[in-house]
């Protein structure tokens, strides 16, 4: 019994005195290891895209506002979808409400629906819109500007 006290005894004292840390010392961590020591970050900031150069696709056509026949009608139409089918254009419509705009169905002279989520009397205004979608939404980078013909 004696003889394990002192085994017990001598193992702690070794532990002891091998333990750096109990010493004051240093552990055999650099200090750029421990898992204590705090690191200095800089925030990243994330930048705002900027707003693609692109040209604006211009078509000039005569439309008619399909949802509303005494709806107002302006000169400059910004259209972000086109479909041959009114059901889908419709569909599309339902889609684009959910996500904030304030879709109107056109039809051209042609049989296709066009989608338009705003309209100006002003270009410069519409094509500030287009700049404006094509900057906040990615996925309708393709929108473009109808001229109405009279």
């Amino acid at each position: 019994m004696q003889l394990f006290k002192n085994l017990t005894l001598a193992v702690i004292s070794i532990f002891i005195v091998s333990c750096a840390s109990f010493n004051g010392g240093s552990s055999s961590f650099d200090d750029s290891d421990s898992p204590y020591v705090q690191e200095e970050t800089t925030p990243v900031v994330k930048e705002q895209p900027k707003p693609k150069n692109e040209k604006i696709v211009v078509k000039e056509e005569k439309v008619t506002v399909v949802d509303d026949k005494s709806a107002e009608t302006f000169k400059y139409y910004v259209i972000i979808g086109s479909f041959r089918v009114l059901e889908n254009a419709q569909n599309y419509k339902k889609q684009l409400i959910e996500e904030g705009f304030l879709p109107v169905l056109l039809e051209n002279e042609n049989g296709l629906y066009r989608v338009s989520v705003s309209a100006y009397n002003e270009e410069d205004a519409a094509r500030f819109k287009i700049g404006s979608i094509r900057q906040k939404y990615e996925k309708y980078n393709d929108v473009w500007l109808l001229i109405r013909k009279v």
